[in-house]
C-alpha cells in the first residue's frame, strides 16, 4: 500500500508525456516530461517502457490519474489499467482521454464547460456537472483538425504553390516557408512535404502568424479562415449541450490558441457572433492538472488548490560548480574594448591551444576509435548525441560520412535534442529533458553492438545522459566527449571511454561554439576518418569509397583511379562509368601500371 499521500497526474500527448506529483495542498513536488504518449500509437513494449520510466521517477504515490490521447476504447483502458496495477499495486487510479484532462484542468465542472483546443490538432469538447458531454472534431489531420496548427501549415503550403502557379509570383509567405525549412526553391517542397510528419507541418504555423503580422495578405486570409472554421465547430458543440445548461464557460487551450493571442481573439469574436451566450474563461493552469483531478477523484478527496510553490526536499540541489569552459577567461576581460586586430590575435592564440589539448587525450581517442571501428566492422552503428552546437556538429559529421565513405545513412547517425528544427534554431529546454534522450535512443533502435557517443561541453547535459543511460541498458558501448575537467562521473554514470580536452575558458564566457566547438570537430574528424580507414575505405591517403554524386566528385574519382593505377583520364572515366562510379570496382578493371 502506498502511503506517501502524493497524487500523480499523467497526461500523454502525441509529442510528449507530462507527469506531476502534488501534495495535499496542491503544491507540485516533482514534474517530469517523457516521450510520446498517444496510447493508440504505442505498442506494448513502448507503453511498458514509458510507464517504467514514470514509475522510476514516481515510485510511491497514493493515487493516479492518467489522461492520454487514444485512451478511450475498452481494450486501451484495460491495457493501461493492468500496467498501472502492476507498477503501483494498491494505488487507486482513474483513466480518461486528453480531452478529459484538458477540461478538468480548470477544476471541477460546477455547471457546464467547453474547451476549444487548437495545437498540432484541434477538437471541441463540452461537459456538464451531470456528466452530459458533446464533442466536435478530434478526428485527426486526415479527416478533421479544423483551425489547427496542422491545417494552418498545410493551407499555407497549398496557398503559396497555388498563387505561384496562377500569378508566377513567389510571395513573402513562400519565402518565409523556404527559409524556415532550409530549402532553396519551390520544387523542393514536394519532397519535403511527402516525408513530413503531422507535427512538422503544424510547426509551420508560427511562420504563417509571423507573415500575417508582416501584412502578408495570403497569411492573413488563412488565419481568418482557420479562426472561422474553429469557431463554427465550437458553436456546433455548444449547440449540442446548451439545452442542458443555459450558461457554459468556454476555455481556449492548445499551443496555437495560447501562444497566439491575436488568433485567440479572432476565434472568440467569431464564436460570440455564433453563440452569444458563450462565457469565456482564461486558462489557469496546464492541462496535466486535469490528470491530477482524475487522481483526486480516484482517491475521493476534495478539490485541490492550483498552487505550484511546494518543492520536495529530494529535489533541492546544491548549486553546481561551474564547468571549466563556463569560467571567465582572464585574457579576454577587456574583449569589448579591444581593436578588431587585437581581438583576432587573441582568438587565434586561444585556438592554437586546442590542438595540444586534444592531443593530450590521445589514449582515450584511440580507445573510442577502436570501439567505433570494431562496431562498424560487425554491422554495428555509431550514434552521436548532443544538444545545441554539440548536437549540430554530431549531425554534420554523420551527414558527411555517406558521400565521403559511401556508408549507408544508418551506419553513422546524429541525434540532436529538439530534433530537426534544432539544427538551425535553439529549442528552449530540449537539452534538459533526460527522458527525451532515452526515448530517442529507443525509437532510433539502438541495440547491443552499437556505439553511442555523447557530446556535451559541460559533461552534464541531461538529454545526453538520458541517451547514454538508455544505451547502456541495451548493452551498447558508450563514449563521452566533454570539456569540463571539474565534472566527476558518479557511480551510476558508467561509460566505456571519456575524452575531456582541457581547453580552458572560452574568450566569450560560456560560448561553447568557440574552442569547444573546434575541439569537437577535431575529435569527430579523427573518430570517423580513422574508423573508416580501419574498414578499408581508404587506400594510401585516397578515398576509394568516395560517392561521386556531382561533377566535382566525379572528377576527383577519375583522379583517384589515375593515381592508383597510372592510367589515362579517359580510361579511368570509362572504367568508372562501367562500374557505376564505384571506385573500388573501377580499380579492379584496370591493372596497376608498374613505375
Amino acid at each position: 500500500m502506498h502511503t506517501s499521500g502524493l497524487l500523480l497526474g499523467i497526461e500523454g500527448g502525441g509529442s510528449k508525456t507530462t507527469a506531476i506529483a502534488v501534495d495535499g495542498e496542491g503544491g507540485i513536488v516533482r514534474r517530469m516530461t517523457y516521450g510520446p504518449g498517444n496510447i493508440r500509437l504505442l505498442d506494448d513494449g513502448s507503453l511498458d517502457a514509458l510507464l517504467a520510466d514514470i514509475h522510476q521517477d514516481f515510485p510511491m504515490v497514493a493515487g493516479i490519474g492518467f489522461g492520454a490521447a487514444g485512451l478511450k476504447e475498452a481494450r486501451e483502458l484495460q491495457r493501461v489499467g493492468d500496467r498501472l496495477t502492476r507498477l503501483w499495486p494498491g494505488a487507486p487510479f482513474k483513466l480518461g482521454t486528453d480531452l478529459n484532462t484538458a477540461l478538468l484542468a480548470e477544476g471541477p465542472v460546477d455547471s457546464g464547460r467547453m474547451i476549444v483546443i487548437s495545437g498540432t490538432g484541434s477538437c471541441c469538447y463540452a461537459e456538464t456537472a451531470e456528466g452530459v458531454n458533446a464533442r466536435m472534431g478530434g478526428w485527426g489531420h486526415l479527416l478533421g483538425d479544423k483551425g489547427s496548427g496542422y491545417e494552418i501549415g498545410l493551407r499555407a503550403l497549398k496557398a503559396v504553390i497555388y498563387y505561384f502557379d496562377r500569378d508566377g509570383d513567389w510571395t513573402y509567405l513562400g519565402e518565409s516557408l523556404l527559409r524556415e525549412l532550409l530549402l532553396n526553391e519551390p520544387q523542393e517542397l514536394i519532397g519535403w512535404v511527402q516525408g513530413a510528419s503531422k507535427s512538422a507541418i503544424a510547426g509551420l504555423a508560427p511562420i504563417v502568424f509571423a507573415s500575417a503580422k508582416a501584412r502578408d495578405t495570403i497569411a492573413r486570409d488563412i488565419l481568418v479562415g482557420a479562426a472561422d472554421s474553429l469557431a463554427r465547430d465550437a458553436a456546433a458543440c455548444l449547440k449540442k449541450i446548451e439545452r442542458h445548461r443555459s450558461s457554459i464557460e468556454v476555455v481556449l487551450r492548445g499551443g496555437v490558441l495560447e501562444g497566439q493571442p491575436d488568433f485567440a481573439r479572432k476565434v472568440k469574436r467569431a464564436l460570440q457572433l455564433l453563440a452569444p451566450k458563450a462565457c469565456f474563461k482564461p486558462v489557469r493552469r496546464e492541462s496535466v492538472w486535469g490528470a491530477v483531478e482524475l487522481a483526486r477523484k480516484a482517491l475521493g478527496t476534495g478539490p485541490l488548490k492550483p498552487t505550484v510553490t511546494a518543492v520536495h526536499p529530494l529535489d533541492k540541489k546544491a548549486p553546481r560548480q561551474l564547468s571549466s569552459n563556463e569560467e571567465r577567461n582572464p585574457r579576454s576581460m577587456n574583449l569589448d574594448r579591444l581593436s578588431i586586430a587585437a581581438a583576432v590575435d587573441l582568438m587565434n592564440s586561444e585556438d592554437q591551444t586546442v590542438a595540444d589539448a586534444v592531443l593530450a587525450q590521445k589514449s582515450q581517442i584511440i580507445k573510442a576509435i577502436t570501439l567505433v571501428a570494431g562496431s562498424l566492422k560487425k554491422g554495428g552503428r555509431l550514434f552521436y548525441v548532443g544538444a545545441g552546437s554539440s548536437g549540430r556538429l554530431g549531425v554534420l559529421d554523420a551527414s558527411e560520412c555517406p558521400p565521403t565513405f559511401r556508408t549507408d545513412t544508418e551506419q553513422v547517425q546524429g541525434i540532436i535534442a529538439g530534433g530537426y528544427e534544432a539544427l538551425w534554431r535553439a529549442k528552449e529546454g530540449a537539452e534538459d529533458d533526460a527522458a527525451a534522450g532515452a526515448q530517442t535512443v529507443r525509437f532510433r533502435g539502438v541495440r547491443a553492438g552499437d556505439v553511442v557517443m555523447g557530446i556535451a561541453a559541460s559533461g552534464r547535459t541531461p538529454f545526453v545522459w538520458g541517451a547514454l543511460t538508455a544505451a547502456r541498458q541495451v548493452k551498447a558501448r558508450t563514449v563521452l566527449l566533454d570539456f569540463n575537467v571539474h565534472f566527476k562521473l558518479e557511480k551510476h554514470q558508467k561509460i566505456d571511454a571519456r575524452i575531456t580536452p582541457k581547453i580552458g575558458p572560452e574568450i566569450l564566457t560560456g560560448s561553447s561554439r568557440l574552442k569547444a566547438g573546434t575541439a569537437t570537430k577535431m575529435v569527430l574528424n579523427m573518430i570517423t576518418t580513422l574508423a573508416m580507414v580501419r574498414l578499408g575505405k581508404v587506400r594510401e591517403n585516397l578515398m576509394v569509397d568516395l560517392k561521386p554524386s556531382n561533377v566535382k566528385l566525379k572528377d576527383r574519382a577519375v583522379r583517384i583511379v589515375q593515381q592508383l593505377t597510372g592510367c589515362e583520364a579517359a580510361q579511368a572515366r570509362a572504367s568508372l562509368e562501367a562500374a557505376d562510379w564505384v571506385i573500388k570496382e573501377a580499380l579492379k578493371r584496370i591493372p596497376k601500371l608498374s613505375a
